[in-house]
């Protein structure tokens, strides 16, 4: 199906961005509407929400070797992790404090719009390119956004800081990233601060964050991608990460896998892994199956398993059923439910 063609495409940097509206020969535009049904049993009863999950923007411009994209979405409330052991470290683009955001004390609406990506990229013509401007990671092989996902949920859940593409989560970088791009290699080098870099204390981050990420796929049905990242808050512990993933395909099945390592300084190690299957009954209909596993502090670790049926309603209407199951080394247990429906453009 398209969506899931797009999804591997863009999880190893060989395309953009979807299919786009043209206006004229210089601009395009693409979005999506993304609504859902869910609801979750923790033991203390059952919650449910349905409503707008995110709606997004995007303007996609061209003249001759320059071409610029703007992502608007309502994605307003980004949480950011300052380190991946200590949930109370997350604070806010608005300058929220981490009690602020632990208490629900947080400045701006969900609903507010907001700037999600805006950069401008030049091609040297030779394979080689320089982006300028805030952009979303390089890494990690669910993306930002629901066309780039096979589930509904994440991986590694929410705010645990290992889904490495979800720009919503883990925040969008703000400087320049050389690329090259030739036949099946796609390598890219990132230098950056994180958006909203002031940290709470009022203390300016000076020092170059980097990501480095190298995408192969010139063996036949195989994808592989590797990276690093590291993060240099100006106070707090430096962060390195380390990721790999790979997509195989055989005929109407696609098989997937990705291991993170996070090395906090000072802190322990702590990694992340999942696996997906993906089988494509027909054209219309298909199943996804994913076990996915994450460390959030010394002895301490989720699992999880997806059950996820898909089914393209129209070539630019898909629907997700999710059930999930999540257990911790602490003994509780998650079960949720959810419908999906994302509307591309």
């Amino acid at each position: 199906m398209k969506n899931k063609l797009l999804a591997v495409l863009a999880t190893f940097g060989m395309v953009a961005s979807a299919s786009a509206v043209k206006i004229n020969n210089n601009l395009s535009i693409n979005g999506f509407i993304d609504g859902s049904y869910s609801s979750t049993d923790a033991g203390a009863g059952d919650t449910s929400t349905v409503g707008i999950d995110e709606v997004e923007l995007n303007f996609l411009v061209n003249a001759g070797n320059v071409s610029g994209e703007l992502h608007i979405d309502n994605n307003n409330e980004r949480n950011y992790l300052t380190g991946l052991t200590d949930l109370t470290t997350i604070r806010h683009e608005n300058n929220n404090t981490a009690t602020d955001v632990a208490t629900g004390s947080i400045a701006g609406s969900h609903n507010d719009l907001d700037i999600e990506q805006v950069h401008f990229t030049y091609s040297f013509g030779n394979g080689a390119s320089l982006t300028v401007g805030q952009f979303g990671s390089a890494l990690g092989f669910e993306r930002e956004d629901p066309a780039g996902l096979y589930t509904y949920s994440r991986a590694y859940g929410e705010l645990s800081g290992f889904n490495l593409g979800n720009i919503d989560e883990v925040g969008s970088q703000e400087g320049f990233r050389l690329g090259y791009a030739a036949g099946d290699l796609t390598a890219s080098l990132a230098l950056y601060n994180e958006d909203g870099s002031t940290l709470d204390d009022g203390t300016d981050n000076d020092d170059f964050d980097y990501e480095v990420a190298i995408a192969y796929s010139g063996i036949e049905n195989l994808s592989v991608g590797v990276g690093i990242q590291n993060t240099r808050p100006a106070t707090g512990a430096d962060t390195e990460v380390y990721t790999i993933n790979a997509a195989y395909t055989l005929n109407k099945i696609l098989l997937a896998g990705e291991y993170i390592n996070s090395e906090v300084e000072r802190n322990d190690d702590l990694a992340a892994y999942m696996i997906l299957a993906d089988y494509d009954v027909n054209d219309k209909l298909g199943v996804a199956v994913r076990y996915s596993n994450w460390e959030t502090a010394a002895n301490a670790e989720t699992d999880k398993l997806t059950f996820a049926p898909n089914y393209a309603i129209t070539d630019s209407l898909g629907a997700i059923i999710e059930f999930s199951a999540e257990e911790t080394s602490a003994g509780a247990e998650t079960d949720s439910l959810a419908v999906e429906l994302t509307y591309t453009f």
